[in-house]
């Protein structure tokens, strides 16, 4: 019988449109593997629209709150419907960013020096010796993320703002000059296995924001990235260390700073809902190892179930 994977995608959240546009082509690629594929675009009256569809399988395209915090998982689990990505823990461990770093570096992942304030207290002064990156403690796809310079004299008022739709405690975070890098990993425990290494480079500016990421032409990826073997071992190493720390199943994306000149390496976060666009990281590391994008997903789907 040909399995029915229902794709969740869209919601409410900031991400709404970084969700669609990863479970387009998720969809796309499942249905070329020979799937039954309903593509759903999540509102509140979900529970509602999976107990209609009966789906065998939930692949779950969802990015930021909601869909990538455990809530949905949560709601799945409930239902008894199995589904991809992380479980309920891992998910909303690792959208806290400030509570997977403590966990991240207990296991001996390097993170950044940091501490979570109230975005009041960022719009007004600086809480930490510039220079400094302030982010919201609960969001993806570089939305509402500051970085303050040195010797700069102002700070991100913006936060003040009465319509500010972040939530309103932030992340603040010794900025790691260097070189943005990510890696993959795939599997679970013992299982988990490293993709290869990239390095992120704004095609414009020197922060891998919205535009570098979604954006035909926004940044250069090096894949593989240009490391000292040693350095690259050691940044996958990290990866899997942080995807297990963390209780990630399935697909998981790790986010580094390296420092060539002082030989730093901190983990900035781990995504567990990685971006599945055209210009996402996860499909292109994949492709790497011989994957083509509709074999990933039928292995994302396969590797699916409740409990997680």
């Amino acid at each position: 019988m040909t399995k029915h994977v229902a794709v969740l995608m869209g919601g409410w959240a900031a991400e709404r449109p970084v969700s669609l546009a990863s479970g387009v082509p998720c969809a796309k690629g499942l249905r070329e593997r020979g799937y039954r594929v309903t593509e759903v675009d999540v509102g509140r009256d979900l529970p509602e629209v999976l107990a209609k569809l009966k789906p065998d399988v939930c692949f779950n395209a969802l990015h930021g709150p909601f869909g990538e915090d455990g809530t949905v998982q949560g709601l799945l689990e409930i239902m008894g419907i199995p589904y991809t990505h992380s479980g309920v823990l891992a998910s909303s461990l690792a959208m806290r960013k400030d509570r997977a770093k403590v966990v991240m570096a207990a296991a001996g992942v390097p993170v950044a020096k940091g501490l979570t304030v109230s975005r009041f207290e960022v719009a007004k002064r600086h809480v930490m010796e510039p220079p400094y990156v302030a982010k919201p403690v609960a969001n993806g796809s570089s939305f509402g993320v500051f970085i303050v310079k040195e010797g700069q004299n102002s700070w991100p008022q913006e936060l003040a703002s009465a319509d500010w739709p972040l939530g309103d405690e932030m992340l603040v975070e010794r900025f790691i000059p260097g070189r943005e890098l990510t890696c993959g990993v795939m599997g679970y425990s013992d299982g988990a296995k490293p993709l290869d290494v990239i390095e992120i480079k704004p095609a414009t500016g020197v922060f891998y924001d919205f535009d570098a990421k979604y954006a035909a032409g926004g940044s250069i990826h090096v894949l593989p990235a240009m490391l000292k073997p040693n350095i690259y071992q050691h940044v996958q190493e990290m990866a899997v260390r942080a995807h297990e720390a963390l209780g990630c199943r399935g697909v998981s994306r790790a986010d580094f700073r390296y420092d060539d000149d002082t030989d730093t390496l901190v983990c900035l976060e781990v995504n567990t809902q990685p971006g599945m666009t055209e210009t996402s990281l996860v499909p292109e590391l994949a492709a790497q190892k011989g994957l083509s994008f509709s074999e990933l997903v039928e292995w994302i789907v396969e590797d699916a179930s409740v409990d997680r």
